[in-house]
C-alpha cells in the first residue's frame, strides 16, 4: 500500500480551459518577477550560500542561472519599470559578486555569469 496521496478523480482535476484562464489573469510583471525570484534562489543554493550551503554548491549550474537571471532582467527591465527592476539587479550584482568570491580562480571582470548583459560588476 502506497502513502501517496491519491490523484484527484478526473471530474475534480482543473481543465485545461480553466488553467488556461487562470494564467490570463496573472499579470506579465508577475510572472517575470517570479520567474527571477526563482533564478536567484537556486543560483543561491548552487553557490553554496542556503544551510548546508557546501553539501549543495554547483558553481557551473550557478553559472547557468546567474546567465539566465541576467538575460532575464536585461530584456525585460523597460516592460517591469525600475520599481520592480531594481530590486531584482541588486540581487543579480550580489549573485555575481558571490560567484566571484566563491570561485577558485574567479573570472575577470566583464567575464562572469551575466556581465555580458550587465557589464562588468565590481564590490
Amino acid at each position: 500500500m502506497s502513502d501517496a496521496t491519491p490523484s484527484p478523480a478526473p471530474e475534480e482535476a482543473p481543465g485545461f480551459d480553466s488553467m488556461t484562464r487562470d494564467i490570463a489573469d496573472v499579470p506579465a510583471v508577475e510572472v517575470i518577477t517570479t520567474v527571477a525570484v526563482h533564478l536567484m534562489s537556486s543560483a543561491a543554493v548552487n553557490l553554496g550560500l542556503a544551510e548546508d550551503g557546501e553539501k549543495h554548491k554547483d558553481l557551473d549550474e550557478a553559472r547557468k542561472l546567474i546567465q539566465a537571471l541576467a538575460g532575464l532582467i536585461t530584456a525585460s527591465a523597460t516592460e517591469i519599470s525600475s520599481f520592480h527592476a531594481a530590486p531584482l539587479r541588486d540581487g543579480l550584482k550580489s549573485l555575481q559578486l558571490a560567484f566571484r568570491e566563491a570561485s577558485a580562480v574567479p573570472d575577470e571582470p566583464g567575464d562572469g555569469p551575466g556581465e555580458k548583459f550587465t557589464g562588468p560588476v565590481y564590490g
